[in-house]
């Protein structure tokens, strides 16, 4: 079971500030960095694959945990004086990645989880095949330069040309990836980002206080992460394309938000009908504002991850879904490649524990309200102590609190 000292430990990267050296035009956080590499990650992989290179998306998804993890740890020790200890002083460097892993020690109870975190660290975890850290490199370079562009308008050249050239050289290597391509050059996938983007500056809980704030896009990482973490807390090995399923139907759960904007719970329930009225209205607008800037190999899939986003389903033809599978028949009868199986009540659950921390941090820190704590009240008592819900003791999860 996840722990709730884990749990908190992870939630910490919405605290951690990027780019304090310089004038910011909004809050630039580390979960929503993380959040904004793998949706581009997702893109240049889907262009990858649509040319017939293989993917490790298995690899992919625990580089983001892991590389999460690591920034935790290091915080504010900046990118390039990372590069030139591991670079100048190698042991220095092995010590440095000891450290981190000794930091996690008391936090992951996963033993093998902890054994894979070590053998990222140390360069023995790697991908299948060269092309998937390519793309995974490329996303992390592309996102660091979406936020210098972003904070470009509002602070002097002189602060910026040292910087926009380093950024630009770390692309280089990367510029025959034919999706980088079309994102350098501000193309549909360009336009698509900057819909996505736009969860970046959607804080939730927008009627009160709080802290730290989250945006939706970071809150949607913090989502997809912990999904993956159940996903290992299960009697049964999920298949390959359960796994990415699950990762990346969390990562885009909200993706109708950056058009519709967040509608808040109690607004969704005020009537009985509301909540599928607003259901159908985001469906609606999805596939007349976001699809046509979606490219046709993958907006199928996008849509079959935001489509019925918390129920447990499975298609047999394309993606035509099939819902209200149970666990047990995820399990037992369609935990194969080909049923595309998704546990939509797991990322349901990590969405309610993302949301629960969101509020319980708050208050922790003194920062309350009617709204934080009513809200932190309803979701624990829609899981009391001992209900399971899809392998995961979620009931005791927040007991811990």
């Amino acid at each position: 079971m996840i722990s709730k000292k884990f749990a908190l430990k992870i939630f910490e990267a919405f605290s951690i500030e990027r780019w304090n050296d310089m004038i910011r035009p909004f809050d630039m956080v580390e979960m929503d960095k993380s959040g904004e590499r793998m949706v581009l990650a997702y893109i240049i992989g889907k262009f990858e694959e649509q040319n017939g290179n293989k993917i490790d998306w298995h690899w992919m998804m625990y580089a983001s945990l892991f590389d999460l993890l690591k920034k935790i740890a290091l915080c504010d020790m900046k990118a390039p004086v990372q590069r030139r200890i591991k670079s100048e002083y190698p042991a220095e460097a092995l010590k440095i990645y000891e450290w981190v892993l000794y930091q996690y020690e008391e936090f992951i109870d996963d033993k093998d989880l902890l054994s894979l975190f070590s053998d990222y660290m140390f360069g023995k975890f790697v991908p299948e095949t060269p092309i998937t850290e390519r793309v995974y490199r490329a996303a992390h370079k592309y996102s660091t330069k979406r936020e210098f562009d972003m904070l470009s308008v509002v602070n002097e050249r002189e602060r910026l040309v040292k910087v926009e050239k380093e950024i630009n050289e770390d692309l280089q290597p990367y510029l025959d990836l034919k999706g980088l391509q079309l994102l350098v050059t501000k193309q549909r996938p360009y336009d698509f980002l900057m819909i996505i983007e736009q969860l970046r500056f959607q804080t939730r809980w927008n009627q009160t206080p709080r802290v730290p704030k989250t945006t939706v896009l970071g809150h949607c990482f913090f989502v997809a992460i912990f999904t993956l973490l159940l996903g290992r807390n299960q009697s049964v090995k999920f298949c390959p394309k359960r796994e990415f399923n699950n990762y990346f139907s969390a990562l885009f759960h909200d993706l109708p938000e950056s058009v519709t904007r967040d509608i808040i719970s109690p607004v969704k329930q005020a009537t009985r009908e509301l909540p599928a009225i607003v259901k159908n209205l985001e469906d609606e607008i999805v596939k007349s504002e976001l699809v046509p800037l979606m490219e046709d190999f993958y907006s199928d899939e996008l849509l079959y991850f935001t489509s019925d986003e918390f129920d447990n389903r499975i298609c047999f033809d394309g993606f035509l879904n099939v819902n209200n599978v149970t666990f047990e028949q995820l399990n037992s009868d369609f935990n194969i490649d080909k049923y595309n199986p998704v546990d939509g009540n797991l990322v349901r659950c990590s969405d309610h524990v993302a949301a629960f921390i969101e509020a319980d941090s708050s208050i922790k820190h003194g920062i309350t309200s009617v709204h934080l704590s009513e809200g932190k009240n309803n979701i624990q008592k829609i899981y009391p102590k001992g209900r399971v819900i899809s392998g995961f003791a979620i009931g005791d999860f927040f007991s811990e609190f």
